[in-house]
């Protein structure tokens, strides 16, 4: 029985990497449309300026802020996201399956907490829908949680083991599903934060008079708006992980009875914490606006990467045994 609930687990999740591979499909269809229509818009733009001898940086500038101003409603944009809800629908049920199969929470390695990190991601994504329109991002998201999964279902996975005893407490709990959170609000976050970079380059070619790059970019919001998402997404994320750190030191004082022991795994968990407290800081209290600010998010969440991927495959210690 928990071996056919294994089966279906891994069943759903093909299925989902399948959708969300085509849901990516359909969300860059919308950015090339973008594309073209912003193409379009210039060329009459131009021809407007040669009929009526107006200047040309005026109507660019004209026709990108009309542009940034306009909802994307395209048919690929709806398809994508709709498929997107779909494939989140079947990663759900592989991670639950696997928890079920288990008979325990479904993140005590590697592999489990990789399936659980990028379910949590999606979550985030199509929850923040609600209150903003972040669907500009789904090629980036999309295209991040399939790789996630595809790596670490081909060098991850590992059949279902009963937890450790270390590993067998409620703290874990608690420590995994905030971390798991954090990292979801850090993902969307980077995402605005590189889009706030080549938007910055954007606007200062326009700004100049010069080629204004990516074509899709003038459907997407300005660089001080992706940048003002960014930070917002960042502290809500930042709050997550600070909880990650305090109930990781209760967890350890139960299972090795000390709440701090300079473990690689504990180190680079802080590290984390202090770039992202550095960000906050440097932008609220120090002025650090536009591409620095952005480079030290993506540099935070180059972090959380490397503390997932290097630090557990490459570092011993405590947490080696379970990924964490």
């Amino acid at each position: 029985m928990l071996s056919e609930l294994e089966h279906y687990s891994t069943i759903a999740l093909y299925s989902a990497m399948i959708v969300y591979s085509i849901a990516f499909v359909f969300y860059a269809v919308d950015l090339a449309n973008r594309s073209g229509d912003t193409a379009r818009q210039a060329s009459r733009g131009g021809e407007q300026q040669a009929a009526a001898g107006g200047g040309v940086a005026t109507l660019t500038r004209t026709a990108t802020a009309r542009a940034e101003t306009r909802p994307p409603r395209s048919r690929s944009l709806r398809i994508g996201f709709s498929l997107t809800v779909l494939a989140f629908v079947l990663h759900l049920a592989a991670t639950v399956l696997r928890g079920i199969a288990a008979s325990r929470v479904p993140w005590a390695n590697m592999y489990e907490f990789a399936l659980t990190a990028t379910c949590a991601i999606m979550l985030v994504f199509l929850v923040a829908q609600l209150f903003i329109d972040l669907r500009f991002l789904g090629t980036l998201v999309t295209g991040l949680v399939v790789l996630f999964l595809g790596v670490s279902k081909v060098n991850y996975y590992v059949e279902i083991v009963p937890l450790q005893p270390a590993l067998d407490s409620y703290w874990l709990v608690i420590h995994i599903l905030v971390a798991v959170l954090a990292v979801g609000f850090f993902t969307l976050s980077f995402g605005l934060a590189l889009l706030q970079v080549l938007q910055s380059g954007r606007e200062a070619k326009l700004a100049a008079q010069e080629p204004g790059g990516l074509r899709f970019l003038a459907t997407l919001p300005n660089a001080v708006r992706l940048e003002d998402i960014a930070y917002r997404l960042a502290i809500i994320g930042f709050v997550f992980w600070t909880f990650t750190l305090i109930a990781g030191s209760i967890w350890a004082e139960a299972a090795w009875s000390r709440y701090w022991g300079w473990d690689t795994k504990e180190v680079w968990t802080f590290v984390i914490w202090v770039l992202y407290a550095g960000f906050i800081h440097a932008r609220a209290t120090r002025g650090w606006r536009g591409t620095r600010s952005a480079w030290l998010n993506i540099i935070a969440y180059a972090a959380v990467i490397f503390n997932f991927t290097i630090v557990n495959v490459f570092f011993k210690g405590l947490h080696a045994y379970s990924g964490l």
